[in-house]
């Protein structure tokens, strides 16, 4: 065997050995951690299904934990804890504070957990996927001026401080800048839920004679609003909101409802596509981007019938 012979050969051996190495060493994914706002509310539980989907998709047999914060940054602390007790390969995280997540992210980070944050951006999770939702509060406000022309008194819904809720109102409250005669009356905060929404409305209702407008930042609360103008029967005025939630779009479906449009939300794609950057960083790869803003689209009676919401088939 001459000297050539010998080279190629010994180049070839190096480079099997080093894919045999390197096969050795590729972690599988055994098991992921997702914590969110609350399993109780239907946007989670399409979110927290696209994640599971697309690490099936990477193992079938991936172990998968999913829990519900509650809206309470001590539970969500002490999840984040136990993810990193069980070493879980990814933790697919809302944080309910962001900025007090900070700490307890980077815990999980120097473990060597890979951190994808969904719909409430965290600054020092390693990838983020979320609806552009200074868009979504713009677009339903932008609903509200033009069909009330500008002008009336405009109550906000509001609900829990994390950043997805401040973009809508930074959004919307842009459009009611630019309309001076549209007047804030009351801006109170409903915590996101449905009874939140009906209990601030009726005290809203209770206190305000007349009223031509309403955001609410998510639907659960436009809902509780609207359950609650049905039962003091006040028709005056309409509701924007944001999320494009299953009962909301039966709701517009039936025309039964004061809700008149909602920008809409697709958690499930969210949330699988934020996991689907984190698993790139597990196994090695560079995903092109690690922090995506995903549109909304304004829904109303005008394009409901083609709206694939939330529990369509995937």
């Amino acid at each position: 065997m001459n000297l050539k012979s010998t080279l190629r050969l010994s180049v070839g051996v190096f480079a099997l050995l080093a894919t045999t190495a390197f096969a050795e060493d590729a972690k599988p994914l055994k098991s992921i951690g997702i914590s969110v706002g609350s399993l109780g509310n239907p946007f989670y539980v399409a979110a927290v299904e696209g994640i599971k989907a697309a690490a099936k998709k990477a193992n079938p047999d991936v172990k998968i934990t999913a829990v519900s914060a509650d809206y309470d940054l001590n539970k969500q602390l002490s999840q984040i804890d136990s993810f990193i007790g069980a070493g879980v390969d990814i933790m697919m995280i809302v944080p309910v504070d962001p900025k007090a997540s900070v700490p307890a992210i980077q815990k999980a980070k120097d473990a060597g957990i890979i951190v994808g944050a969904f719909d409430t951006t965290a600054s020092n999770a390693d990838v983020s996927v979320a609806t552009n939702n200074v868009k979504a509060g713009e677009e339903a406000c932008g609903y509200l001026a033009d069909k009330l022309g500008g002008k009336g008194n405009i109550v906000i819904l509001n609900g829990v401080q994390v950043s997805a809720v401040v973009d809508r109102l930074t959004g919307c409250k842009s459009v009611l800048a630019k309309h001076p005669d549209m007047k804030i009356v009351a801006d109170q905060n409903t915590t996101g839920s449905r009874d939140g929404g009906l209990q601030v409305m009726q005290s809203i209702l209770t206190a305000q004679d007349h009223i031509d407008g309403v955001f609410g930042t998510n639907d659960p609360a436009s809902i509780g609003g609207d359950l609650a103008a049905k039962q003091l029967n006040r028709k005056e005025f309409i509701i924007a909101s944001v999320d494009g939630a299953p009962d909301t779009e039966k709701l517009i479906k039936s025309g039964d409802t004061q809700i008149k449009a909602t920008a809409s939300q697709d958690p499930y794609t969210m949330a699988g596509q934020s996991f689907g950057l984190a698993l790139d960083i597990f196994e090695g790869k560079k995903p092109a981007e690690t922090k995506v803003l995903l549109d909304p689209k304004l829904i109303t009676a005008d394009n409901i019938a083609d709206y694939k919401g939330w529990t369509a088939a995937r």
